[in-house]
C-alpha cells in the first residue's frame, strides 16, 4: 500500500486501501507501521486534512478499530 508523507510530530506517513477499508500509518517514534481495519474512507480524508493529525488519530482512530503491527 502506498503512503503519503504528512506534516505531523507523531506520524510520518499515511495510506489507505479503499478496497479493503484498511488504513496504514507509519509512526515517527521507532518507525512502526500499523494497519487499522474497517476504516471508512471519510475517516482517512478527515485524518490527512486535520489541523493536528496526531490529535485526530488519538481521538478518532486509536482504540476504535481492529489493528495489527505490520512493520
Amino acid at each position: 500500500m502506498g503512503r503519503q508523507y504528512v506534516d505531523s510530530s507523531m506520524i510520518t506517513s499515511i495510506g489507505y486501501d479503499p478496497n479493503s477499508a484498511t488504513l496504514e500509518i507509519e509512526f515517527k517514534n521507532g518507525g512502526a507501521i500499523w494497519q487499522y481495519y474497517n476504516v471508512q474512507e471519510s475517516i482517512y480524508y478527515e485524518l490527512i486534512s486535520a489541523s493536528s493529525i496526531g490529535k485526530y488519530f488519538i481521538n478518532n482512530i486509536k482504540g476504535q478499530y481492529s489493528e495489527n503491527r505490520v512493520g
